[in-house]
């Protein structure tokens, strides 16, 4: 199945969905790093054990689509209107329901409405204006677990610099306005939450979370 991604389009000067289809890449070395960020959110979906589940960010819709071919109940949002036209393009292709995708930007979520077992936030925060804002708003979804990744700093710049990428930014990916180390992003998060599992899979940090009792 051909999957549609974004190639770094933007929508309202922001960087939306995928720069490449990195989940069909023939590299090796993407290969391994995919597989590595893979099972650790296979790992903690599993961990979590959802009834339901909500991607927020949900790009082109890889991961709510492969969830929804397991039999798991899950709806991704994501603020682009572009990216969750390829999401549904991408959902009808594999046979799956295209009306699980929402055009909705994080800080425009409800409890309740968009609330969910598991909440899952991957490569969100790094594009985010007002990253405090949207770890509220995460809160008030959450009702048992939340896994949220962002980019390993300053790993992901100095990885980009390597392979000769964006060198006029030092190597900072488009769209990317916050950078956290994996130390700092663990102190970020357990602001809001109680981080209860960390994985590393490299160059990504991704923590396991429940709300604060």
């Amino acid at each position: 199945m051909n999957f549609k991604v974004s190639g770094g389009k933007t929508e309202d000067g922001i960087v939306f969905g995928n720069a490449f289809d990195k989940y069909g890449s023939k590299n090796p070395i993407v290969k391994w790093m995919m597989n590595g960020f893979d099972s650790s959110l296979e790992h903690f979906v599993t961990h979590a054990n959802p009834k339901t589940i909500h991607e927020v960010g949900c790009g082109e819709g890889f991961w709510v689509n492969k969830w929804n071919s397991q039999g798991l109940k899950a709806v991704g949002s994501d603020f682009s209107r572009d990216v969750i036209s390829m999401a549904r393009e991408n959902a009808t292709a594999a046979n799956l329901m295209p009306e699980v995708f929402n055009v909705k930007s994080v800080y425009d979520l409800k409890a309740g409405i968009d609330s969910a077992d598991l909440i899952v936030c991957c490569e969100v925060m790094e594009h985010l204006e007002e990253p405090d804002k949207a770890m509220k708003i995460l809160q008030s979804l959450v009702d048992k677990y939340l896994i949220i990744s962002v980019p390993r700093e300053p790993i992901w710049c100095a990885l980009n610099m390597a392979r000769g990428k964006y060198i006029n930014k030092c190597g900072n990916t488009p769209g990317h306005i916050q950078h956290w180390s994996k130390k700092s992003f663990i102190k970020f998060t357990q602001s809001y939450f109680k981080v209860i599992a960390v994985s590393s899979p490299f160059p990504w940090t991704m923590l396991l979370c429940v709300p604060y009792e």
